[in-house]
C-alpha cells in the first residue's frame, strides 16, 4: 500500500519514504511509528498503542519515544512547534493529522515506468488519483513589486486544491524550486509522479488585474482546461482570496471529470474509480434517470470498498438528491437514509468537510435547522471556501422562515464560485427565499436563472410555475408547468406539501402561497 501527504510518498511494501523523487533516509522503527500513524490517522493513538505495536510491548523510555517521535517528524518535514503532520495532544496521545490519499501499488505500472536523472534510470510509482503540482504564477505586470501578491496566490491555491478530497498536490516549496526556469511539464510530471500541473499568470493593466490559468496533463503534455477572468483593483487581500476561491472550486469540477475520463477506460475499475464516475455523473445534471444510476455506481464502489469515505459522502448526496428533486415520493425516507450515511462518513473522517456539509444538509431536511447549520458552520471552518455551505446556510434560513437572509448567503457562494456546476441550486433556493417575502417578481428572475444554468432542476420548473401564476402571468405560468412535466412527469402539489423540511409557522404559512399558486398554473393536486 502507498500513502500520499503534501509531496510525500510512503510505500508500506518497499518500505520507503519518498519526497518527490527522492527517497527520504528513514530508520526501522521511525518508518514503524509513521506506519502505525498514518494507518491510524482517524484517531489519537496512546503511548502503550506505539510501544506496544513499534517495540512490541518491551519497556520504553519517554526519552527514547521521543527521540523517535522527532525522527519521524524530521522525515517529513514537521518539527515539535507547529506539528503539520504528527500532533501531540497532552494526556491524550499522537495523531496523524495530515491529508492523506491512499494508493494501491501496481508493479505492472512500476515495471514499465522509469524517470531519468543525470542519464540514470530509476523507477517511479504510477502518479495517484488527483496529483497535482500548481507552479508558481508568472508575474506578467511591469511592476516587480507585484511578486509577492502573485506568490501568494500561488501558495493559497496550493493549500485549497489540498483540501479537495482525495487530492495528492505537491508542497509550495517543491514548487517553488521550479520560478522562473524554462519548464518542460511532461519531465515535472515524471519527475514529481503527478498527473496534472496547473500554470498561470497574472498581469495588473491600469486599474485592472488580468488572471490566465491553464490546467495540463502531465504525461501528454494537453491542455485540459483554460480560463481568463479580469478584476476591477481592489484590496489586493480581498482579491487574492477571490481568485484563489475561484480557480480552487472549478478545478474541483474539472479534475474530477478528468479522473472520470480516466477510469472509464479501466477495464476493471476500482472503488475509487467508480466514484469519480458517479460524482462526474451528478455533476452532468440531476435527471431522473441520471441520479439512480449515479447512486447504483456509488453502490457498487462501497460494495468493492466500504471504508470508501468519498463514495460514501455522495452517497447521501445522491439520496438527498433524490429527495429535494421530488423523484418519487419516499422523500423523508430519502432523507433518512442520507442522514445515517452522512453520519457513517463523518465517523470515518471527522475533519472531512464535505462529509459534514452533507450531513448538515441532511439534518435541514430533516427538520433540525440549528443543528444543520452547526454542521455548516464546522464544514466552513475545515474548508473556508467551500461554497455549497454558505448557499446551504441560505437555505436554512429559508425553513427557519428567515427568507429575507437568504440572498447575503447566496451570493456569498457565488462570489466563492461564479461558475459552479450546482448554482442553479442556489438560483433556486434564492428564488423560494423571494417567494417566502411575496417578492415575486424577483422570485420570477432568480427561478429562470436556474433553469438557463440547468434545465433539469425540478424545483426551479415549479417555483417559475407558481410565481408567474402568483404574478397573474396564467399562460407563461402554465407553460412552466408543462417544462416541469416534461422533468418528473408524475410530481403533484401533494408531493411537495408532505416533502416540506420544517414545522417553523413561517415557513409553512408561506408555503401556502406557492401551493396557490401551482393550483393555478394546473399543477394537479395528487
Amino acid at each position: 500500500m502507498r500513502y500520499f501527504f503534501e509531496d510525500f510518498a510512503f510505500d508500506t511494501d518497499r518500505r520507503e519514504l519518498r519526497r518527490g523523487a527522492d527517497v527520504v533516509p528513514t530508520a526501522p522503527q521511525v518508518f514503524d511509528l509513521l506506519d502505525y500513524l498514518i494507518q491510524r490517522r482517524e484517531r489519537v493513538v496512546s503511548k502503550d498503542d506505539l510501544i506496544n505495536a513499534v517495540w512490541n510491548g518491551r519497556i520504553v523510555s519517554d526519552a527514547a519515544l521521543t527521540t523517535r517521535l522527532n525522527a519521524a517528524r524530521a522525515a517529513v518535514g514537521d518539527d515539535g512547534e507547529k506539528q503539520r503532520l504528527i500532533k501531540t495532544l497532552q494526556r491524550k496521545g499522537f495523531r496523524f493529522v495530515g491529508g492523506v490519499h491512499e494508493g494501491q501499488r501496481s508493479e505492472t505500472a512500476l515495471a514499465n515506468s522509469t524517470v531519468h536523472y543525470g542519464g540514470t534510470a530509476q523507477t517511479s510509482p504510477s502518479a495517484p488519483r488527483l496529483s497535482i503540482i500548481v507552479l508558481p504564477f508568472a508575474n506578467l505586470s511591469d511592476d516587480p513589486g507585484q511578486d509577492y501578491f502573485v506568490d501568494g496566490v500561488t501558495e493559497s491555491l496550493t493549500t485549497d486544491l489540498s483540501r479537495i478530497s482525495g487530492s495528492f498536490v505537491i508542497g509550495r516549496h517543491t514548487a517553488f524550486t521550479y520560478k522562473g526556469k524554462a519548464i518542460d511539464l511532461k519531465r515535472i510530471g515524471r519527475e514529481l509522479n503527478v498527473r496534472y500541473v496547473l500554470e498561470g499568470s497574472v498581469q495588473r493593466a491600469g486599474d485592472r488585474l488580468r488572471v490566465n490559468v491553464q490546467l495540463v496533463d502531465a504525461e501528454t503534455g494537453a491542455h485540459l482546461w483554460a480560463d481568463r477572468f479580469d478584476k476591477p483593483i481592489a484590496d489586493l487581500f480581498v482579491m487574492q482570496d477571490e481568485i484563489v476561491s475561484r480557480l480552487a472550486n472549478t478545478l474541483d469540477a474539472q479534475l474530477t471529470e478528468q479522473e472520470a475520463r480516466r477510469s472509464e477506460r479501466s477495464p476493471h475499475p476500482n472503488s475509487m474509480d467508480l466514484y469519480f464516475q458517479g460524482k462526474a455523473l451528478l455533476h452532468k445534471g440531476w435527471t431522473s434517470e441520471g441520479v439512480p444510476q449515479a447512486r447504483e455506481i456509488f453502490e457498487r464502489a462501497l460494495t468493492l470498498d466500504p471504508r470508501n469515505v468519498e463514495a460514501m459522502v455522495w452517497m447521501a448526496g445522491v439520496d438527498l438528491i433524490l429527495g429535494v428533486s421530488f423523484m418519487d415520493d419516499d422523500t423523508a425516507e430519502h432523507f433518512a437514509v442520507a442522514e445515517a450515511t452522512a453520519i457513517k462518513a463523518v465517523s470515518l473522517a471527522p475533519n472531512h468537510a464535505y462529509a459534514h456539509m452533507i450531513l448538515g444538509c441532511a439534518l435541514l431536511c430533516r427538520n433540525r435547522a440549528a443543528q444543520g447549520i452547526a454542521e455548516l458552520e464546522r464544514a466552513l471552518e475545515l474548508d473556508h471556501n467551500l461554497a455549497e455551505a454558505h448557499a446551504q446556510t441560505g437555505s436554512a434560513k429559508l425553513y427557519m422562515g428567515r427568507g429575507a437572509e437568504t440572498v447575503t448567503h447566496i451570493n456569498e457562494a457565488l462570489r466563492l464560485s461564479p461558475r459552479d456546476i450546482f448554482s442553479h441550486r442556489w438560483f433556486m433556493i434564492a428564488g423560494f427565499a423571494k417567494l417566502q417575502i411575496n417578492e415575486d417578481a424577483e422570485a420570477v428572475c432568480w427561478f429562470r436563472r436556474s433553469i438557463e444554468a440547468n434545465r433539469n432542476d425540478v424545483s426551479a420548473h415549479f417555483g417559475l410555475a407558481a410565481a408567474l401564476a402568483l404574478l397573474g402571468s396564467l399562460d407563461e405560468a402554465k407553460a412552466a408547468a408543462k417544462a416541469l412535466f416534461a422533468v418528473v412527469p408524475s410530481f403533484t402539489i401533494r408531493r411537495f406539501r408532505d416533502g416540506a423540511c420544517s414545522d417553523n409557522p413561517i415557513y409553512l404559512a408561506k408555503r401556502e402561497r406557492v401551493y396557490r399558486g401551482l393550483r393555478l398554473a394546473e399543477v394537479p393536486e395528487g
